[in-house]
């Protein structure tokens, strides 16, 4: 079984570093909510998994995602994304999850397709990975494991280089994936230029839209 698993902060404590183009926690709260709704649909429309889940400690985004269908898993309290990523891929693991993609929750221009063709990339070997870099090559922005647990994520500063020590020392192929729409996360005030520099039919870019940040 194939999942989509959407990994995402609480909302009052998300896009921090985004304080110098919003000052206001309550902005940020709100686009932290638009982004994750779009990354949301997306995995929703996607036909590679069979099935969508989330892990938050968010009480809204739980409430959201239950409404969608998606498998909700409550980590309780913000435990720091790669411990809440494997709690929940421990509970996807005994759920049936055979290949498990991770999608972080602030990459809103992802589409369906996007998620479709990094399941369509992992090597043609029982234990094998596929990696969605960030648009500095640094980062890892998706994930597609299998088995779920064959590494364990380390999303964060220089994580690419990370998942592919780990793949080497767990004698798992990977692939990188290069993939522009996914590659944008956005994490400092320039990522919201960029983003705005093409207009795009999502919850973010209305969001950014309502505070005037269209032209920066």
């Amino acid at each position: 079984m194939r999942f989509v698993l959407i990994a995402a902060k609480q909302l009052a404590i998300a896009k921090t570093r985004l304080a110098p183009a919003l000052p206001s926690a309550v902005e940020r709260a709100t686009l932290a909510d638009a982004m994750f709704r779009d990354v949301l649909a997306a995995a929703l429309s996607a036909t590679a998994p069979d099935k969508v889940a989330v892990v938050t400690c968010d009480r809204a985004l739980l409430e959201l995602s239950r409404a969608s269908g998606a498998l909700t898993i409550d980590e309780e309290f913000p435990r720091g994304l790669n411990v809440a990523v494997e709690l929940a891929t421990n509970r996807l693991i005994a759920c049936g999850a055979t290949t498990v993609c991770t999608v972080l929750s602030d990459i809103p221009m992802i589409t369906g397709a996007d998620i479709d063709r990094a399941f369509s990339a992992i090597p043609d070997h029982p234990r094998a990975a596929v990696l969605v870099p960030s648009r500095d090559f640094s980062g890892t922005n998706v994930m597609v494991r299998r088995p779920p647990d064959v590494i364990q994520t380390q999303f964060g500063h220089l994580s690419l280089v990370r998942h592919l020590e780990a793949c080497r020392a767990a004698d798992a192929p990977c692939r990188i994936e290069r993939l522009v729409r996914p590659a944008l996360d956005l994490d400092v005030p320039e990522d919201l230029l960029e983003f705005t520099r093409t207009p795009t039919i999502t919850h973010t870019y209305r969001q950014l839209a309502r505070v005037g940040l269209l032209h920066g």
